[in-house]
């Protein structure tokens, strides 16, 4: 067997075994918070083509691994979530217990509401795997678009 072919053998079982890992070892945060901020001039922004990102139209948690809505306001002024006043510079916890989609009402969200989508907890093998997956390209799509600075 040539060394291409060794390195190439050697690539396959390693990428096997963190596949097989990622689909059967257990899931585990520090937290079980997913945060949600209502950033500083958010109240401004509500409305205007840069207030459009400001708040997700959906969140995705998932029981026993992520959730805890954790509702934090940044901003000057107080906002409201489903039936939730967060005043300015508060946190407020919204735990989860059951599976579902759940749309909240959102004073700066697009369109005015948040989709909050509690998935069960992913059993092991293919289902663990899917979910993080899915977690990573959230977690990739979320990064910040920064440009050098100049």
């Amino acid at each position: 067997m040539s060394t291409l072919q060794r390195i190439r053998w050697s690539l396959a079982a390693a990428v096997l075994l963190a596949l097989l890992w990622a689909a059967l070892a257990p899931l585990g945060y520090a937290s079980r918070e997913r945060v949600l901020e209502f950033p500083r001039g958010a109240a401004v922004l509500r409305g205007s083509a840069a207030g459009n990102d400001l708040m997700p139209s959906q969140v995705r948690l998932t029981l026993g691994v992520r959730d805890v809505l954790l509702l934090r306001n940044r901003d000057i002024v107080p906002h409201v979530f489903g039936q939730v006043l967060v005043l300015p510079a508060h946190d407020f916890r919204l735990p989860f217990e059951q599976a579902g989609n759940t749309p909240f009402a959102c004073d700066v969200a697009p369109g005015a509401r948040v989709l909050v989508r509690v998935l069960p907890e992913p059993d092991p093998g293919w289902g663990r795997l899917r979910w993080r997956l899915q977690a990573l390209l959230e977690s990739v799509r979320d990064l910040p678009l920064e440009g050098p600075d100049d």
